[in-house]
């Protein structure tokens, strides 16, 4: 036999929510999230920049070493958003008679004082 509930209990309960300390430890983890996005779409967009530079002179930009890093230069030039790569640092190969151009770069980004992300970039024409 089970014995009747009083309006109080049945009201405490029923009730359902997020305390305070809740609240604020939801808003401090979505916003480090933030902050780590905001801080590294820029570099992801930097990357994406050079992939379509890349891809467009190996394509286009001609047949030699040179003419490529020069294609690669102008290009950079140009693109106000690459910064982290110099024509000097493209690897440059043939593969079955295709101009093949590879990257690589680390962005470092500082997220608090003490705290960087280390973020490794690769890339090959395609």
């Amino acid at each position: 036999m089970s014995l009747p509930r009083t309006r109080a209990a049945r009201r405490i309960a029923g009730e359902r929510g997020i305390t305070l300390i809740g609240l604020l430890f939801w808003a401090i983890v979505i916003a480090s999230l933030a902050l780590v996005a905001l801080k590294v779409l820029p570099t992801l967009n930097e990357y994406f920049t050079i992939q379509r530079a890349v891809n467009k002179i190996a394509k286009e930009g001609g047949t030699t070493v040179p003419e490529i890093r020069n294609a690669f230069q102008r290009t950079k030039d140009i693109e106000y958003s690459i910064s982290s790569i110099d024509a000097k640092d493209l690897e440059i190969t043939k593969e079955n008679e295709k101009v093949v151009v590879k990257f690589a770069y680390d962005k470092e980004i500082e997220l608090v004082e003490p705290v960087f992300l280390l973020i490794k970039y690769r890339g090959r024409s395609q």
